[in-house]
């Protein structure tokens, strides 16, 4: 039985992790986080920085504008939050 048991937990799937500015809080649980990212062009060389906005669930509404917070994936909370707060990591000054 306990090979069965390590055999599953190596083939689970593991959960992204992502790390971002909280760039709104107002609503109830819930905060959207800003994820910045940096891509090499492939014709022309040069750096573009290209953003993504995730909703992510924040049981205790405790993350503020301006925190830099980690998030997990996680199970559909709503139609757009599938994402969940794992820490924060700085907070805003």
């Amino acid at each position: 039985m306990s090979d069965t048991e390590v055999q599953l937990n190596d083939n689970a799937k593991r959960k992204r992790i992502l790390t971002g500015v909280v760039s709104s809080d107002k609503m109830d649980k819930t905060i959207v986080v800003l994820v910045a990212n940096r891509k090499l062009h492939r014709l022309y060389k040069k750096y573009v920085n290209t953003s993504k906005k995730f909703k992510a669930h924040d049981e205790e509404n405790s993350a503020r504008i301006g925190d830099r917070v980690r998030v997990i994936e996680s199970k559909p909370y709503s139609r757009e939050k599938c994402w969940r707060l794992l820490e924060i990591v700085e907070r805003a000054r």
